[in-house]
């Protein structure tokens, strides 16, 4: 009695105790059009900007970078679009849905990739607006040390612990006014530094190779949709069951492409109008955006950089903390969200002030991690265009979700090896670009010599080919493979 009082007090305050278990049907209120606001305020970032010098630095013209902005963000979050639909038809986590393809043990191989993904992302955006307040503190001329660096960090951790301990119905109404705060934030932004473009400069840029574009588009996808793609069900996992699929996909775009479409558009402007600007973007993104405004701004932009910052990692780490649970650790979800909040804690701290060089060896870590991910979800996006019933359907067929006896089975050995064999396809056709720094990870490209492209110094080394490869060939194995499986699964049958 005991217990169940304390969860009935603990759901008054808001706070979320359902874990990975099947959303109740009395609980599933949430309609499409909700989905906008946790995409969109995760991603109306100031930080958005900087990507149009990165895209640029692919040596590519202005408005092919116009065209590979809106084609990489949208397609990308269309894609996540498709993984949001798995949430409405089984209304369960990411992962937990990710069974059905991989098997109740079986998807512990994407799970754990998820899970690192996942803790890696967000630990990198609390790392940087832990940074980016002592960088704006500079730019003030106040203190900038260890002491404004400790304060920032607790704040920071404490924001996106507290919030993603607190659980989904929080999240959504605490998204929904970050929304409008950094959102106005941006706005401030741009109107006070438009004066910084140079149209001229900018249509002057020449264009670049088509294996350039490419590289472009997989840089864009990957920074934003398919960053998120592993989790995307998590937020669509309380839709109502009568919820239009295709509603969900739209609304999940919307709110994850409007924001950013548009900011690494200003961020192209920008960046072709100052090439010192854009040098300084590429080493110290929120410091050089800080340099060119007016100082009475400094702290609202510094505070819609913390928020926007935050409002990304608290989705990151509340959807670690699902990934954690359906990994077998038997514990709450708050519990899980707090021991990921206390790693990416534990993270900041190592590299705000013990790292002498992490940031490059981590990145090429995630990147890496980036192949076997987009081979998940080809193989998810296949499963899911094949199936035709809900996930749950039929008497107990929820139960199959968490029971290797049933109809999913313990390891699907197809969609294993699909993975397996798409992403080491995947890592040859990709390089390390953190050599310098990463060298342990420079084994990557092996397949750019053999298959005619040129090797790793040639002209598609820097298209990141591999990302797509494994993402497109996944989905075609699976499509094919796979249907006769899926069939035996919606009519009941045991695997």
């Amino acid at each position: 009695m005991s217990t169940t009082h304390t969860a009935e007090e603990t759901r008054r305050l808001g706070v979320e105790t359902t874990g990975i278990e099947i959303i109740d049907e009395a609980e599933r209120t949430a309609t499409p059009k909700d989905l906008f606001w946790p995409w969109f305020a995760a991603n109306v970032s100031v930080f958005g900007i900087s990507y149009g010098s990165y895209v640029l630095g692919f040596g590519i013209s202005f408005w092919q970078s116009v065209v590979v902005t809106v084609v990489g963000v949208v397609l990308s979050f269309v894609l996540c679009g498709l993984i949001a639909i798995a949430g409405k038809r089984g209304s369960a986590p990411t992962m937990i849905l990710s069974r059905a393809a991989f098997g109740v043990t079986g998807q512990k191989v994407p799970g754990v990739i998820s899970w690192l993904v996942s803790i890696g992302w967000e630990t990198f955006l609390a790392i940087m607006a832990t940074l980016a307040t002592a960088t704006v503190f500079k730019e003030l001329g106040w203190s900038s040390g260890t002491a404004v660096k400790i304060i920032a960090m607790v704040v920071v951790a404490a924001l996106i612990v507290l919030a993603s301990v607190a659980g989904y119905h929080i999240i959504m109404r605490l998204q929904s006014y970050l929304t409008w705060i950094t959102g106005i934030a941006t706005v401030v932004y741009i109107a006070l530094t438009l004066g910084h473009v140079d149209w001229s400069a900018v249509s002057a840029l020449p264009s670049g190779s088509f294996q350039s574009v490419i590289g472009a588009l997989t840089m864009v996808m990957t920074g934003f949709g398919l960053g998120w793609i592993n989790i995307a069900a998590d937020w669509s996992r309380y839709q109502q069951r009568s919820a239009s699929g295709g509603s969900i996909v739209v609304w999940n775009t919307v709110g994850g492409a409007l924001a950013p479409t548009l900011l690494v558009i200003y961020g192209l402007l920008l960046g072709g109008s100052d090439q010192k600007l854009m040098d300084g973007i590429a080493a110290d993104p929120i410091g050089t955006l800080a340099t060119i405004l007016p100082t009475w701004f400094l702290v609202p932009f510094l505070i819609a950089v913390i928020l926007s910052l935050v409002s990304g990692a608290v989705l990151g780490i509340y959807s670690s903390g699902l990934t954690l649970l359906s990994l077998g650790v038997r514990i709450p979800r708050p519990s899980a969200a707090l021991i990921d909040g206390i790693i990416l804690t534990l993270g900041t701290i190592y590299v705000v002030f013990f790292a002498e060089s992490f940031l490059g060896p981590f990145q090429s870590f995630l990147i890496t991690l980036g192949v076997p991910l987009a081979a998940w979800a080809g193989i998810m996006i296949a499963d899911l265009t094949v199936r035709r019933k809900d996930y749950d359907w039929g008497p107990h067929g929820a139960d199959a979700l968490f029971d290797a006896r049933g109809r999913y089975g313990s390891v699907d050995w197809l969609s294993i090896a699909t993975m397996v064999v798409a992403s080491l396809i995947g890592w040859g056709l990709v390089i390390n670009t953190f050599s310098d720094q990463a060298s342990w990870n420079d084994w990557q490209g092996y397949l750019l010599g053999p298959l005619g492209l040129g090797g790793k110094d040639g002209a598609w080394a820097y298209a990141n080919l591999g990302v797509l490869a494994a993402l497109v060939l996944s989905f075609l194995v699976t499509l094919v493979g796979r249907r006769g499986t899926i069939a035996r699964q919606e009519s009941g049958a045991a695997a």
